[in-house]
Order: structure tokens, then sequence, then C-alpha cells
């Protein structure tokens, strides 16, 4: 099959659980004999790079403003696909599936799929008027292409209560590459097992000023062990009003470490030698980097949302959304109870290995593709029309 994924910024991923799905995703597709394109924003990935890992990238322009770089690249990138003579054009998130109407009404032979990743309009950087269009965006995203495939159940039960129609359930996926060395955090002046990690783009909904405040009081209290560190991995989008926020808020305090974007080893390095993993946020669809600490057997504490109920099970702790004090509790219990995280490790990474593994996704997203094209084939779909697989 020719396939083309439109709404991602780019790969390879620098940050973002969209492009990190969207890297996995397209390389072993490609690596299953599939002829694969990504559309990337030169701001994001480098245009000179046409080809990673065997997938074909290719660079368009966007307006790179906050309302206008995803919307518009979209469009830019929904026009060139139309003559790619692609089997399917799979669109990613809830803002750029607005488009899916075009190759839906110009392209009789081409399938339209949409990602249905998060409920972005909770997402604090947007104003109202931003919100109103993406929950426009988000219900085309469930009606008008051929498939829409949701990460989460939880998600996948709201499409349906909300626009009476069935979703295909695929989750994010995760993928351990343990590292062996302790080099590389040792330049951030990290040692093993003696740092909390939290991986997240700084924006209010992840939730990071409540872990940054709970750290800060359990220090202040003497409940945490020894010279023990918060690292935070990641960088703000398009907020950068929040990420001064909370630099702020541990502001002349060395134990609060902001590492920016990290990939590859330095990124496994982190996970493998981290002492717990913290996912705080207020709203997820499937966390890629909470499947990650499950997947590098890190004992959890996250927040009880569904999205990180979905993920985790009862392989973790869990505090109430947006309660410091719930959080400060299950972080200083977890940490004095060392059987107890090594118990919640073993969980974690069984879970992870058995239902988010990256091979059977990809599986899973051709048989969608390949029954797709032969319903297509066989019976015209029309709008708001929905297949389901079990």
């Amino acid at each position: 099959m020719k396939i083309a994924f439109i709404g991602q910024k780019g790969i390879p991923a620098k940050s973002g659980g969209v492009e990190t799905h969207v890297e996995h995703l397209a390389a072993r597709l490609t690596a299953l004999g599939h002829e694969v394109t990504v559309y990337s924003r030169p701001r994001y990935a480098d245009p000179s790079i046409r080809e990673w890992n065997g997938v074909r990238i290719v660079s368009l322009p966007s307006i790179h403003t906050k309302h206008l770089d995803a919307i518009s690249h979209s469009l830019v990138a929904t026009v060139h696909a139309l003559f790619g003579h692609y089997d399917v054009i799979h669109y990613q998130s809830i803002g750029p599936s607005t488009f899916a109407f075009i190759p839906r009404i110009l392209l009789r032979r081409t399938v339209v799929v949409a990602t249905f990743h998060s409920r972005d309009y909770f997402h604090g950087k947007w104003g109202n008027f931003a919100k109103a269009c993406l929950r426009f965006a988000e219900r085309l995203t469930c009606i008008v292409p051929h498939r829409t495939v949701t990460v989460s159940h939880g998600m996948e039960d709201y499409a349906r209560k909300r626009y009476g129609r069935a979703l295909d359930y695929i989750p994010n996926g995760a993928e351990a590459v343990p590292a062996l060395s302790t080099e590389m955090i040792a330049t951030f002046g990290l040692k093993e097992q003696r740092y909390v990690l939290a991986v997240s783009r700084l924006v209010a909904h992840k939730g990071l000023h409540y872990l940054i405040r709970a750290f800060l009081e359990l220090e202040d209290t003497g409940r945490l062990p020894n010279n023990f560190k918060l690292a935070i991995v990641g960088t703000h989008a398009e907020t950068p009003g929040y990420e001064r926020h909370i630099r702020k808020m541990s502001e002349g305090r060395d134990s609060v470490l902001f590492l920016g974007e990290q990939k590859g080893e330095a990124l496994a390095e982190l996970f493998s030698n981290a002492a717990v993993f913290v996912q705080p946020s207020e709203d997820e669809g499937l966390s890629i980097a909470l499947l990650e600490a499950m997947s590098y057997g890190l004992p959890v504490v996250a927040s009880r949302i569904s999205g990180n109920e979905e993920a985790l099970g009862e392989a973790g702790a869990y505090f109430e959304p947006t309660n410091v004090d719930s959080l400060k509790a299950e972080l200083a219990k977890l940490l004095n109870r060392p059987d107890t995280m090594r118990e919640y490790g073993r969980l974690a990474r069984k879970r992870a290995e058995t239902r988010y593994g990256w091979e059977a996704i990809a599986d899973r997203t051709v048989e969608l593709y390949e029954e797709t094209i032969r319903l297509r084939n066989g019976k015209r779909y029309g709008i708001g029309h929905r297949q389901h697989i079990a």
C-alpha cells in the first residue's frame, strides 16, 4: 500500500506524543513492505532530510504561528497528497483532520483515515474561539473519514455517546531501549535511582506545576531521600509563559532540573536510571511517555484520569488530579517502600509488553487499512457511515 500521514509536525520526533506515534508506526509499516510518506514542517524537522528509516519525508511550508501552524500545514499537505496516488491518507489529531473532507470528495479510490488522539480543546493554550473550532474539528474527525481510530477506550466511549459513531480502537505503543550507561545523566547532575522523572510538553494541562510544588514541599519537610532530584524533560508548545511560571516556582532550587528536549540515548538513560516516573496530567488520551516509562519497568505515580487508568491499570499508584497533597502522599509513600516500587515496576513492564507493542499496533493498523479498502471497493461509504473492527 501507498500511505500518507498528515497532521504531525514531522519525524524523526523531537517531542510530542503524536510525532512519536507517527515515527514508530511509519517505520514499522515501511518494514512490512508498504510505501509510507510523512509530511513535515520545516521549523520542526530538517527540510533537507528526505528519507528516514525507509520512510519518505516531504517538507512543506506553514504559517508559523500558534493558531495557524498545524492547520495551514495540513491544508498544504492535503493539496499535495491529492496528486500522490495514495491508497490511504491518514490524518493525525482533530485539527488537521478538518481537511479529511477534501480527499473524501475528490479521490474516489483513496481511503481516508483519522486518528483521534486527544480532546485538544481542553489544553490551556487555546482561547475560546480556538476551542470552539477544535470542537467542530472533533465532530468532523468522528464523522467524515472512512474510518476514525481512537487511542483509548475512554475516547471510544465518548465518541459513541457524543456522535453515535463506533470508532476503531488501536492504542499508542511503547518500546524500551534500556541504556547500560549513566554517562549522559551524570552531565545533567543526576545519579542512578536518585531522581523522579517527568517527560512532557511544558503546557498547563500536563500538570507539572502540581508535581513541582509537591516535590518541593516534600523536600522542605525532609520526606525525600537525601540529594534526591526532579528531572523534567520537554519543552513548551507555543506556551513560553507557562514555562517561565514553572521555572520561577523552582527558582533557586538546584533539585529541580529542566532538561529540555531529549531523544535517543540520553532519553533512554533518563528512563533506565530513574527511581520513579510521575504523570500528573489533568487530561490525556493515552500518554506515550507513560507507556514508555512502563516499558522500562519504572514504578509510576499517575493522576487518576481515564487515560492514565486505562494505560496503567493496577500496575501503579494514583493521586487525585490537581490535588498536591494527594500527590505528595502517594509519592512519599512509594519512595519509602522499595518492595512496592519493584513490584509496580514489574507489573508495569509486563502490562506494556503484552498490550502496547508497536509491532502488534502496526499489524492492526494494516488490517484496518486493508479491510477499509475492501469495503471501499465493494460498497461505497457515505459521510458518517462507520464500519467497526472489534
